[in-house]
């Protein structure tokens, strides 16, 4: 077991970032970020057990790749407030994933993840077929039970902005190739905990998509200078050097986007003023969305950031996908969207830039 600190170079707001890691009874990695130095007492009495077993499995007809995860069947589903895994440990109470009293900010490996570092070589040799080995961690952004990124504050979007960054570092340097941090948020979305978090997922191989977005941007498909001549129309807020937008070739309805006016590869190129943009767009556009929705609309959230070694000319966007159409109308993405990969999209996304834009 290992208890290690660490103070983070980067800084938010001019205060300083510290990381506590702590190693699980399973072998798991535990992080805690801060502001300030965490040193509250271990609980004893965890004990805990990782389920493993993926594979990652080549699609020849489709060009891609699919994880096939058995051990996530059983995985933890809408467990009563009491059993929230994702909360402080109490006394005398059964321990959470986060053996301490308080945090600010926890990262941890999943107990039930698709991806990890030990995954052995598949066993099937009749397809075309890689070991799954990287990482899924789960990222808690509060210790209360309830909020979203538009409810936390601008100092903690600034730390979870500043965790990002650290574990995008962390996979890399472990081998990632390809690192995503996600969000799922409502039940539309198939959340089976409410209490406020994402994901991070490292890698082994870099997706499909990303990787045709890597190769876009190095044909010469400039995004920021696009954004800019597509003029305000499109746009739905701006703060310190970004701006968030619903993109003209949008597949969601109400779909919205942040890129960096002068463009970044990832939050890690961000300077202060854009790092301090970014976690006020976060909170703005999940605020929009539930002021136009009128309701904790059900989102998905995804940071697409270069690919290790490909930055290059790559541009760094955070995608925001509703799965709703109009308040009340869950967009299904049913037989043409599912077969074809041709999203049907139900609305203009002019029309949506100047609803979003006039939510609050």
């Amino acid at each position: 077991m290992t208890d290690m600190m660490t103070e983070l170079s980067r800084h938010a707001a001019g205060r300083r970032i510290h990381r506590r890691q702590h190693r699980k009874t399973d072998g798991r990695d535990l992080f805690l970020y801060g502001y300030a130095p965490h040193t509250l007492p271990l609980m004893a009495g965890e004990d805990l057990q990782t389920v493993t077993g993926s594979e990652l499995r080549w699609h020849p007809l489709r060009g891609e790749w699919a994880v096939y995860a058995a051990g996530r069947q059983n995985r933890t589903f809408k467990p009563s407030a009491a059993a929230n895994p994702l909360a402080p440990s109490k006394p005398g109470a059964p321990l959470t994933e986060i053996p301490f009293e308080d945090f600010e900010l926890a990262v941890f490996s999943n107990r039930f993840p698709s991806l990890y570092p030990d995954a052995p070589e598949p066993g099937v040799t009749d397809i075309e077929a890689v070991a799954a080995k990287g990482a899924c961690e789960v990222i808690v952004y509060s210790p209360q039970a309830d909020g979203s990124l538009a409810t936390l504050t601008q100092d903690r979007r600034r730390l979870l902005v500043e965790a990002w960054i650290d574990r995008y570092q962390v996979m890399f340097d472990a081998g990632s190739a390809f690192v995503l941090p996600f969000e799922n948020r409502g039940d539309a979305v198939g959340v089976t905990l409410h209490h406020p978090h994402g994901q991070i997922y490292g890698f082994p191989i870099v997706p499909s998509p990303q990787q045709r977005a890597v190769q876009a941007f190095e044909d010469g498909y400039d995004l920021a200078k696009e954004v800019k001549a597509w003029g305000d129309a499109y746009w739905i807020n701006k703060a310190g050097g970004l701006i968030s937008f619903a993109p003209r070739y949008a597949r969601f309805p109400y779909a919205g986007w942040i890129c960096a006016r002068d463009p970044v590869s990832g939050p890690g190129a961000f300077d202060e003023t854009q790092a301090d943009g970014f976690a006020h767009l976060l909170g703005d556009t999940v605020r929009r969305y539930d002021a136009f929705f009128g309701c904790e609309t059900p989102c998905m959230l995804s940071l697409h950031a270069a690919p290790y070694g490909r930055d290059g000319k790559f541009q760094f966007t955070a995608q925001f996908y509703p799965l709703l159409r109009a308040p009340d109308r869950v967009k299904y993405l049913a037989s043409v969207e599912q077969a074809t990969g041709v999203f049907t999209v139900d609305i203009m996304p002019r029309q949506a830039a100047d609803q979003l834009r006039g939510a609050i």
